[in-house]
């Protein structure tokens, strides 16, 4: 049995009946909890052959452990017009007895298995990505088309033009704070307080508008250079 052993093994034990006539066949093993083996009896014609497989169940292996486990293939003569198997056992003389023994070996991976596996894994899920996950290299990316270039150069051409209005239009506006606050400080009638309170309302809104038609060019180029 060739390890890892953190799933089940199957080992392929090949009967063949090499006789003219039909022979019934039991396995048996010392550690029964351990494996599973599927037939483990059964009849073979005569010339005729029967796979059996032996299924190791998983565990923790210990290299330095040797293993104990031993199996053990059984075999007499059918007799004629058999109906009941257990019966041919327990009537079966010594004599009339054939076994051949088999000792487990257990086996781990060598170094050089583990590094073509490690390799094996490492580039089948490269094939894959290439294959499912399009979109993510850079190459497909870039690959726009030429009508959404131009979307793109218009969009940033035309956002830019808005910053520069709303960054006159916030000018403008400072300068008009500037000129009423001179206004009401030389008149003194009406509330500093108020007119102060308006300025501030004035001035804030335009810088909101920069920020948000920056935030959107950014967008857009970032876009457009990925």
């Amino acid at each position: 049995f060739t390890g890892p052993f953190t799933d089940v093994v199957t080992t392929n034990l090949k009967l063949r009946n090499p006789s003219d006539r039909k022979v019934c066949f039991k396995v048996k093993t010392t550690a029964p909890r351990r494996y599973c083996v599927r037939p483990n009896s059964g009849i073979i014609d005569p010339g005729s052959s029967v796979i059996v497989s032996v299924m190791l169940q998983p565990f923790d292996y210990d290299p330095n452990e040797k293993s104990k486990h031993k199996f053990m293939v059984q075999t007499t003569y059918a007799p004629p017009n058999i109906t009941d198997m257990e019966a041919v056992w327990k009537e079966a003389k010594p004599d009339e007895l054939m076994d051949s023994k088999l000792r487990c070996v257990f086996e781990m991976p060598n170094e050089n298995d583990k590094l073509n596996d490690i390799d094996a894994s490492k580039s089948a899920p490269v094939l894959n990505t290439s294959k499912q996950d399009g979109p993510m290299p850079k190459p497909h990316s870039v690959s726009l088309n030429d009508t959404e270039t131009r979307k793109l150069v218009e969009e940033c051409k035309r956002l830019q033009a808005e910053i520069m209005k709303l960054t006159d239009e916030n000018r403008h506006l400072r300068d008009e704070g500037l000129r009423l606050r001179k206004v009401a400080h030389s008149d003194k009638s009406g509330s500093p307080t108020a007119l102060a309170l308006r300025d501030n309302g004035s001035n804030s809104l335009p810088s909101l508008l920069v920020v948000i038609a920056a935030i959107f060019i950014g967008f857009f180029l970032g876009k457009f250079i990925l």
